[in-house]
């Protein structure tokens, strides 16, 4: 039965039969005997009439069979449809014709870098980015630290004081690239945050950083602070894994665009870190990235390396991606701060690939000013990533929260840590205006990142080589891309439609507000905001005893479109008002 399960599944993504590898003879698969009242009961009371159609249809022309009326009314039987005799017979040419372009895209080689020949925006109609002049950068004031006795008493800290550090060169950016190498190699084996180390990248930068410093050419904040990048941004010279077995020894000729941008900023790459298998959890194949607060449970995903690292002081910064939760999940789960940016602020230009609609960029770090610093430097078009729109980003760390609009979903707030964020809003000047989350079924709108993620990864399923993925359950992606190829074009097509009506309630809910504020989990606004693509910021926000240990949770701040400046001023704000992130974990070791 197994090798009948494996061979059902390869007919069904459309692999002719003898390239299955398959040893149960064609004549043998077909003599299996189906409860087909049953099989057509259980999917027709699913909805998945319209959905089963074209697979049943293609599934039995990949077992050799002609294209026929006959073929045609099995299938429509099968799928719960209903054609007559004449409808049938017309169909007959264009299936074939169907069936001639199917067989001629596969012979294609698509790379999973080709975006398709549309591009979505989270701007409606009439909608314009706010065309105010872009502002010089406000710092907060960065308290004058003693010399560190040591350079391993600076792992923890932000990059706003590391920085000056390196720029008044007390410490030199070759000190810290060793030391935090030191502390990835100790405390990796425990994380398994780490898929592979950048040392002979990192020492060079490091020395040329520090010569330049001397020479009085100081690049800005980032100029020699060491950072690690979730492993689907390509690095030339090194893997690039996405997190995955069966691309485990994958490389690229060029480095991401995210990736040049921060060589040009100075900063240092000193690692590629762990996502789960092509962005999904915290599991890869070297093992589940750990909470570093709580080495028992895993990290969260997919951003799972960068969001352990960072809070366990192994970098200074790191770079996440977020489709579905990436970025705000882990960060919660390990107590750091992160920002997911407006969809199209940052390019994905060298970056894996799971929706092209959906997917977004964005710091992990250990403060709200270090995610604004970093935003900064990755932001603006590269002329490569068409999703990619310029707007104005005038950071203002000095801007009071009284003086911005700031709403909070009131059903969502149940806990006292929760309602405490609103008193302390409230004691820094802040107006907070009651408001509820649009009602809509956002989860309708998950065929879009079904879709587009099985075409993204459409020849990893048609090979087979899905199998060597380390997870194979339900809700692990083989399971989740196998599936995904029975939705219709059409609906797929209705769901972005239901997402403009999705977009259109966030767009009246957002008119009169400019900032959110959420409890992270609990409701359904983690799923609404990365499909209308508005930005949000994660910050830790106090501690949850579980089995006997504190482990992190987290307040989020949503903002409007291309807003990414109020959004960051009002959780900075708040952030400073607050220290849970200065609090750091104790890494127990073997």
């Amino acid at each position: 039965m197994a090798e009948y399960a494996k061979t059902q599944r390869k007919i069904r993504t459309g692999i002719p039969l003898q390239q299955t590898g398959a040893r149960m003879s064609e004549e043998k698969l077909l003599a299996v005997p189906h409860d087909r009242r049953a099989f057509m009961g259980y999917f027709s009371g699913m909805g998945l009439g319209s959905t089963l159609f074209p697979g049943v249809l293609w599934g039995q022309v990949a077992t050799g069979q002609e294209i026929t009326t006959e073929t045609i009314a099995c299938a429509e039987e099968i799928a719960g449809l209903d054609f007559t005799a004449e409808e049938r017979d017309m169909m007959v040419d264009d299936l074939k014709q169907q069936r001639e372009r199917i067989a001629a895209l596969r012979e294609i080689p698509i790379p999973n870098s080709v975006a398709p020949a549309f591009h979505f925006s989270p701007l409606l109609p009439g909608m314009e980015i706010v065309a105010e002049p872009e502002r010089p950068m406000v710092r907060a004031r960065t308290p004058v630290m003693a010399t560190p006795g040591s350079v391993e008493d600076l792992a923890f800290l932000p990059v706003t004081a590391l920085s000056e550090l390196v720029r008044r060169r007390e410490v030199t950016s070759l000190e810290l690239t060793k030391m935090y190498l030191s502390r990835l190699r100790k405390y990796d084996p425990v994380l398994h945050a780490v898929v592979t180390l950048t040392e002979e990248r990192a020492l060079p930068q490091a020395r040329e950083a520090d010569a330049e410093i001397a020479a009085g050419r100081y690049r800005g904040p980032l100029h020699g602070i060491p950072w690690g990048a979730k492993d689907l941004l390509a690095v030339a010279g090194y893997p690039t894994t996405w997190g995955a077995t069966p691309y485990k020894d994958q490389t690229f000729d060029e480095d991401a665009e995210v990736v040049k941008r921060l060589d040009a900023a100075g900063a240092v790459l000193i690692a590629k870190l762990s996502l789960g298998a092509l962005a999904s959890g915290d599991v890869w194949f070297g093992g589940k990235t750990r909470n570093p607060w709580n080495t028992e449970q895993g990290s969260s995903g997919s951003s799972a390396g960068p969001g352990s690292a960072t809070a366990a002081g192994l970098v200074g910064f790191s770079i996440g991606s977020e489709t579905l939760g990436s970025i705000s999940s882990p960060s919660t789960r390990n107590g750091v701060t992160g920002l997911r940016p407006t969809y199209g602020r940052v390019p994905r230009t060298g970056a894996m690939t799971l929706s092209w609609t959906m997917d977004k960029l964005g710091p992990m770090c250990r403060s709200v000013e270090d995610c604004a610093l970093v935003f900064d430097a990755i932001r603006g078009v590269d002329g490569l990533d068409l999703s990619v729109r310029n707007a104005p980003f005038s950071w203002d760390a000095t801007l009071k929260p009284g003086r911005v609009r700031i709403a909070f979903f009131e059903d969502a707030f149940e806990r006292e840590t929760d309602f405490a964020t609103l008193d302390v809003l409230r004691s820094l000047g802040a107006t907070l205006v009651p408001v509820g989350i649009p009602e809509f079924d956002y989860g309708a709108m998950r065929l879009i990142l079904g879709a587009e993620s099985a075409a993204a990864f459409d020849e990893l399923t048609r090979s087979g080589r899905d199998e060597l993925l380390v997870r194979q359950d339900e809700n692990a992606w083989p399971n989740g891309f196998r599936a995904s190829r029975f939705i219709p074009a059409v609906e797929y097509v209705n769901a972005n439609r239901a997402r403009t009506l999705a977009m259109q309630k966030w767009a009246e809910l957002m008119a009169d507000v400019e900032v959110i504020v959420t409890p992270t989990s609990g409701s359904s606004q983690l799923v609404a905001t990365n499909f209308t693509g508005h930005p949000a910021v994660i910050l830790p926000n106090g501690f949850r005893e579980e089995d006997g240990i504190e482990t992190p949770v987290s307040i989020t701040f949503l903002g409007n479109l291309y807003g990414e400046d109020k959004v960051l001023s009002v959780a900075h704000a708040y952030q400073g008002a607050t220290d849970f992130h200065l609090r750091y974990p104790e890494i127990q070791l073997p």
